[in-house]
C-alpha cells in the first residue's frame, strides 16, 4: 500500500494511505457470521427507532428519565451503525482496505457511541437511587432541566476522551504493518502497529478503560449499595418488592453491556488472547445489548407498555375517521 510521509518538529511521520482490517481468519463459514450481524443490525434499529418514536410521540413519557432513555436508544443506534454496515460490507464482499481517515473517523464514532452507552447508563443509576432513596424530592431532583444538562455534559465529556484517543493515532507512525487484527479500526490492535513512540497511546488504552468503563461500573455499584440500605428501611414487603421491580431491568442492562465488554479489555490487557476469539467476544459485546435493550428495559416498564397502547388506539381512530371521508370523496 503507498504511504504519505510528513515532517513536522524535525520528526518524520509515515501515514498509510489505508489499513487492511483482517476481521475473522481462517474461519470458516465466517460470512454467515457477519450476515448475523446484519440481523442483529437490524433489530437494533428497529426496536431503539420505535422505542424513541414512543418517546417522542407520548407526551406521558416527557419526563425526565426518558431523555435518559432515548438517549440510550439514540447511542444504541449510532454505535451500531458505525460498527456494522460498513465492515459487514467489507467482509462480505471480501474488500477489506479502508482509507486512513476514514479509519480515524470509524474509530471516533464507534467509542464515541460506546463511551455514552457507558454514561447514559450511569445516569439512569442517578435517575433510580434518587426515587428510592429520596422518593419525596424526587420530583424537585430530577427535573427535565436537570437530566439534559446531565445527558448535555455526557456528551462533551464522551466527545472529549474520543477525540483525545484518536488525536493522539494521529501521532503514530506506520512504517511496518497496515494490517489491523480487529474488525473495525480498533484503537488497541492500531497503535501497536506504530514504529515510533506509542507509550502515551498505552497509558490513554489505560485510561479509557478506567474512565469509561471501571468509573461508572463502580458509581452505580455504589448507588445501588445505596438502594439497598433504602430498600432494608421499608418496612411492607410489597412496597420493597415493587421498588426492587423498577431496579431489575437496569440492573440486566448494568451486567449485559459491562461485564462481558470489561473482561475483553482486561484479558486483552493483562494475557494474549487469539484474535479470533478477541475479534468475536468484542463484537458480541459490542452488539448484542444495543438489540435487547429496548426489550429488556423499555418494553418491559408499565409506563412505555401504556403509552403504546395509547398511542395505538390513537392510531385506530385516526384511521377510523379518515375512511369515511375518503369514501365520500370517492362518491
Amino acid at each position: 500500500m503507498n504511504s504519505m510521509m510528513f515532517i513536522e518538529n524535525n520528526t518524520t511521520f509515515i501515514r498509510p494511505s489505508a489499513f487492511y482490517i483482517s476481521g475473522l481468519s481462517n474461519m470458516p463459514h465466517a460470512k454467515y457470521y457477519y450476515m448475523f450481524l446484519c440481523f442483529v443490525y437490524a433489530v437494533t434499529v428497529v426496536g431503539n427507532s420505535f422505542i424513541m418514536g414512543t418517546i417522542y410521540l407520548a407526551r406521558t413519557l416527557h419526563t425526565a428519565k426518558y431523555i435518559a432513555v432515548f438517549n440510550l436508544a439514540l447511542s444504541d443506534v449510532f454505535g451500531s451503525s458505525a460498527s456494522i454496515p460498513k465492515y459487514a460490507d467489507m467482509f462480505l464482499r471480501e474488500d477489506q482496505y479502508i482509507p486512513y481517515e476514514d479509519c480515524l473517523a470509524s474509530m471516533f464514532f464507534v467509542f464515541f457511541f460506546m463511551t455514552m452507552q457507558s454514561y447514559t447508563l450511569l445516569a439512569l443509576a442517578f435517575d433510580r437511587v434518587i426515587a428510592i432513596c429520596f422518593p419525596l424530592r424526587y420530583h424537585a431532583i430530577v427535573t427535565k432541566t436537570t437530566m439534559t444538562l446531565i445527558i448535555g455534559v455526557i456528551w462533551l465529556v464522551s466527545v472529549s476522551i474520543v477525540a483525545a484517543r484518536v488525536a493522539l493515532t494521529t501521532r503514530l507512525s506506520f512504517c511496518r504493518s497496515t494490517t489491523v487484527n480487529s474488525y473495525f479500526c480498533d484503537h488497541g490492535p492500531m497503535f501497536r502497529l506504530a514504529c515510533n513512540d506509542n507509550s502515551p497511546n498505552y497509558m490513554m488504552a489505560y485510561v479509557n478503560v478506567a474512565i469509561v468503563l471501571c468509573l461508572p461500573l463502580m458509581l452505580i455499584a455504589i448507588s445501588y449499595i445505596c438502594i439497598g440500605f433504602a430498600l432494608c428501611k421499608i418496612s411492607h414487603g410489597a412496597d420493597r418488592i415493587k421498588a426492587m421491580k423498577t431496579c431489575t431491568s437496569h440492573i440486566i442492562l448494568v451486567a449485559m453491556f459491562y461485564l462481558p465488554i470489561t473482561s475483553v479489555y482486561i484479558t486483552a490487557l493483562t494475557t494474549y488472547l487469539h484474535p479470533n476469539t478477541r475479534i468475536m467476544n468484542s463484537v458480541l459485546t459490542q452488539t448484542i445489548p444495543p438489540m435487547l435493550n429496548p426489550i429488556i428495559y423499555s418494553l418491559k416498564t408499565e409506563e412505555v407498555l401504556q403509552s403504546i397502547k395509547v398511542l395505538y388506539k390513537r392510531m385506530k381512530v385516526n384511521f377510523a375517521m379518515q375512511d369515511p371521508v375518503k369514501n365520500i370523496v370517492k362518491n
